[in-house]
This record gives structure tokens, C-alpha cells and sequence, in this order.
């Protein structure tokens, strides 16, 4: 089939992989894009070698020791012109998303345009780089804090935010003077290729150095290699606990800096006194929206034992309206999943959940009806629980979820919290002291904390990010900037005699 999109994108014919301060000659194996939706390819991508990583570093360190000197409102000012390069082809990258990733065309728009909204908010940041001063104990002395660019950012993102993430870190760091070297999932290569090819003619036409570099490859070697490298001070990843966790410790043993953003396992509580609309109305677009691919996707209902079997009936006739099917059809709701590695692993939950005592209400099984023969489609399952089951401790990236009862609202916030995952969270409720009850230091552990507004989506001027298995790290939103710079404190002695602190005496 075409695709009038992949022309718009310069995504025709074979694609090179990797981008070292230029498009390098294709070294390594041939990966097919296919659309998960039909089992077609789309494209063919050339994998990065060990020797095309190195030419990535050294790229990217050259371009750092440029782009640092720049000072960052003119930094900001190249960011301003990456966002509107990005609204001009917003359309034709959200629907490649959609088309490579499977994430219904209105998703894939949508998360172009957090890529534009991050650009926005980059470029206000350019100018609010802020240190503090501070009063020196010593007379005829003055003391600050400054910051720096920390150096080249290794970026790795996941498949179910194939261009979002990047810019999350990437227009940040730059605003900041930094350069990024991004590694992207190998599922959704041509998604990166594309960003790369919309942002290098804005870095050419200012005279900006190349500081967005790009090598796909492998975990090992291409990962292993960024992780283990001590010319990269900080690595972002987002992806699995299992992912972070190695990359935590890489990193770690070489005392690099890490921004971990893993694994969710997020669970709404709708109390006595919510607003039932609103429930069904968060809760299917947080656990069915992108197939149950967000790492913030709602996994776990927890219902007030007076309210559940109403809940019960009206997400059961919602599901029933959810239409699945092809991604880039105006009336779709619900893609595929991405591969048929996760088809498998969402019916062995399946088959788990059944063995562990829960009653499948909807779903549960394969979706065949109206679709392709090769497209990795599930049903939106809907699973009634009297108790919690063992598999709600672990997050199936899938659209599976779990309805169980609860009675007090401090047992149940225990509940909540007792997963090792804390990314994001939500209670409804019309009681205001509920919902403080929700927010306050006992209550919800995740990094995210809402009140009647679902688990899943956030807005790009709030620091996104987890805690526990989560991996602690921000991105995005709020002082998430300073993560990406090195704090320097200076004292300037402008009197004539040197006096220490604390008033300590040394010699005459």
C-alpha cells in the first residue's frame, strides 16, 4: 500500500540508521519496519554498527563543545524554529506513528504535538536558566550558584512514544547546550528516522553544530556501549524495570548520571462519592487508549463496594462500543498491539488471571473481526477480582483491566501503594477531604497524583516521572532542566584579606 506520508517525510526507499553529524553509509544488518495493524513492511532500515556508534560520539562531543558556547537564548531561538518545523509536518509524523507504533491516528497527531508544546516550553526555558545567590558568612565575599551544559545526552526511548520522548529530553538538553545521541526501539525505526530528517536542515540553516546524532542498534552492542561510555555524563531510558535496572547499574559503576522512566502499574480509586461519569469515561481512555501501551495506562480499579457492580455494567457497555481496527481510520479507538511477541503475552496473562480465580466480564481473547489476517489485535479485557490477584503486582502492556472492591479508603490506599511500580495515579471522589487524604505524604507513592482526571496523559509543564521500580527520574515539565546541567557554586572574594569559614584560624 502507499503511503503519501512516507514521501512527505523523505521516508522513501532504504533508510540509513544512523546519523553522525551526516547520514552514514549503511555498515550494518537490514531491519523491515512492519505495520502492526497488517504484518506489512513498510520500510527497510540499516542497523549501527560498534564503528558507526564511535563516529556518533565523537560527532556529538564536537558539536557539545560548540554548542555550549552559544549562549541559550540564541539556543532557544534554533529550538523555536525545530517546533515550527514540527507543525508543518505534525500531520504526516503523527500518521506515521500510527501507522509504524499502531496508535490511532488522532494519538499519533497528539503526540507530535507534545513535541511541538516541549519546543514551546524549551524555548521560555532558554531564558530561565536560573542560579540563586546566596550571603556569604565571610565579610567582602559573594556567593552563587550557576549551571552548565552537562555534555552529550544518551537518549533511549521506547516503541509506544516513538517521537515524544526524544523530545522531551532532547529539546530540553539543547536548550540547555547540551547534545543527545538518541538509540531508538528497534520497532519503530522509521519514526526516528524522520524526526532526524525534520530537525538537521534547522540546525544547517542556522549554522547550529549537528547535536542531534542518531545510531539505532541492538542492546548489545549498541546500548551496552552507551551505557559503559564515560564521554556520556547522563543517560535517559525509558522502558521496561527489567531495561532500567541494567542500565542503572552500568551506569552507576562508572558514577554517570541516570533518568529512568520505567515501568507503570497504575490504578485509579473511585470512592463512595465519585462522579460515576467521570469514572467510565477516565478509565476507558486510560486502560484501552493506545491498547494498554502507556507506561500510564490504568491497569487497577479500585471500586467502592457500593458502586462496583454499576461501574461494572457501565464500562462493560462501553468496551462493547469500542471500535478496533485500523489505526489510520477516522473511527478507530483501539489499534493493535505491537507485535505478536505481545499477542502472546497478553493471552498468557489471560490464562493466568483465569488460574488465579478472576472472572473475565469482557475480552479475553484475540480480536479477528474486520481486521488482518497478520495484525497482532486483542480484545479490551475487563477483569473482576474479589481480592487481589498475584499478576496485578506486574505490569502486561497490554488492555487488560482489573475491577476489585474496596471498603475503607486507608486500606485501600495501602493497596494502591503495595505494587513496586509508583508512576501514576488517580482517585475520584467529590469528598474534599478524600482526595487530600489521596495527595497528602500517606497517601498516593506514584510520582503522579490526580483527582478526578484519569492516570494516563500529562501535561508537559509538570516533571513526569515515577518512583520505586518506576526509576525516580523526570523529564519534561517544571526544574526536570536541571538534570541535564551541572551545578557550579562560586565565591568571589572582593576584599583584600582571605578569612575562612567558620572563623577557623590557620597560621599567623
Amino acid at each position: 500500500m502507499s503511503y503519501g506520508f512516507l514521501a512527505e517525510l523523505g521516508l522513501e526507499g532504504d533508510q540509513s540508521g544512523v546519523y553522525a553529524a551526516g547520514w552514514r553509509a549503511p555498515s550494518g544488518e537490514w531491519i523491515e519496519s512492519t505495520s502492526p495493524h497488517s504484518g506489512e513492511v513498510i520500510g527497510r532500515v540499516s542497523l549501527g554498527t560498534l564503528e558507526d556508534y564511535e563516529a556518533c560520539v565523537e560527532a556529538s562531543t564536537r558539536a557539545f563543545e560548540e554548542w555550549r558556547t552559544w549562549p541559550a537564548p540564541k539556543r532557544g531561538e534554533v529550538v523555536r524554529q525545530i517546533g515550527e518545523a514540527l507543525r508543518e509536518k505534525r500531520d504526516a509524523l503523527g500518521e506515521l506513528v500510527a501507522l509504524e507504533m499502531g496508535k490511532i491516528r488522532a494519538e499519533g497527531i497528539g503526540e507530535v504535538q507534545e513535541m511541538i508544546d516541549i519546543a514551546d516550553f524549551s524555548v521560555g526555558l532558554s531564558r530561565q536558566l536560573y542560579g540563586l545567590t546566596m550571603h556569604s558568612e565571610r565579610p567582602g565575599h559573594r556567593m552563587y550558584e550557576q549551571w552548565h551544559p552537562i555534555g552529550v545526552v544518551g537518549c533511549i526511548t521506547a516503541f509506544n512514544f516513538p517521537v515524544a520522548v526524544w523530545s522531551w529530553n532532547a529539546l530540553v538538553a539543547a536548550a540547555c547546550g547540551d547534545a543527545t545521541l538518541w538509540k531508538p526501539a528497534i520497532p519503530t525505526p522509521l519514526c526516528a528516522v524522520a524526526v532526524q530528517k525534520i530537525v538537521e536542515p534547522v540546525l544547517a540553516r542556522n549554522g547550529a553544530p549537528p547535536i542531534f546524532n542518531l545510531c539505532l542498534g541492538h542492546p548489545d552492542p549498541v546500548g551496552e556501549a552507551m551505557l559503559a561510555d564515560r564521554r556520556i555524563p547522563l543517560v535517559s531510558a525509558t522502558g521496561s524495570c527489567r531495561m532500567g535496572k541494567r542500565v542503572a547499574e552500568v551506569v552507576g559503576k562508572r558514577l554517570g548520571r541516570t533518568i529512568l522512566e520505567l515501568g507503570g502499574n497504575n490504578a485509579i480509586i473511585a470512592t463512595a462519592h465519585a462522579d460515576l461519569d467521570l469514572v467510565t469515561r477516565a478509565t476507558l481512555f486510560g486502560a484501552v487508549g493506545t491498547a494498554g501501551q502507556r507506561c500510564t495506562s490504568t491497569r487497577r480499579l479500585f471500586l467502592h463496594r457500593s458502586i462496583i457492580d454499576e461501574v461494572t455494567s457501565r464500562l462493560d457497555r462501553a468496551y462493547g462500543q469500542v471500535t478496533i481496527g485500523d489505526p489510520l481510520d477516522e473511527g478507530t479507538l483501539m489499534g493493535p498491539l505491537i507485535n505478536a511477541e505481545a499477542v502472546d503475552t497478553y493471552l498468557a496473562a489471560i490464562d493466568t488471571i483465569r488460574e488465579q480465580g478472576g472472572t473475565i466480564v469482557r475480552g479475553g481473547a484475540r480480536h479477528t473481526d474486520g481486521v488482518p489476517a497478520g495484525g497482532n489485535y486483542v480484545q479490551p479485557t475487563i477483569v473482576r477480582a474479589d481480592a487481589d490477584l498475584p499478576l496485578m503486582q506486574e505490569e502486561t502492556f497490554a488492555p487488560i483491566l482489573y475491577l476489585v472492591p474496596f471498603d475503607e479508603l486507608d486500606e485501600v490506599i495501602e493497596r494502591h501503594n503495595a505494587v513496586p511500580q509508583g508512576l501514576s495515579s488517580a482517585i475520584f471522589t467529590t469528598d474534599l477531604r478524600e482526595a487530600e487524604r489521596f495527595l497528602c505524604a500517606a497517601g498516593s507513592d506514584c510520582g503522579i497524583a490526580n483527582v478526578n482526571i484519569g492516570t494516563s496523559g500529562a501535561e508537559i509543564g509538570g516533571a513526569f516521572g515515577g518512583e520505586k521500580e518506576t526509576g525516580g527520574g523526570r523529564e519534561s515539565g517544571s526544574d526536570s532542566w536541571k538534570s541535564y546541567m551541572r551545578r557550579q557554586t562560586c565565591t568571589i572574594n572582593y576584599s583584600g584579606e582571605l578569612p575562612l569559614a567558620q572563623g577557623i584560624q590557620f597560621g599567623d
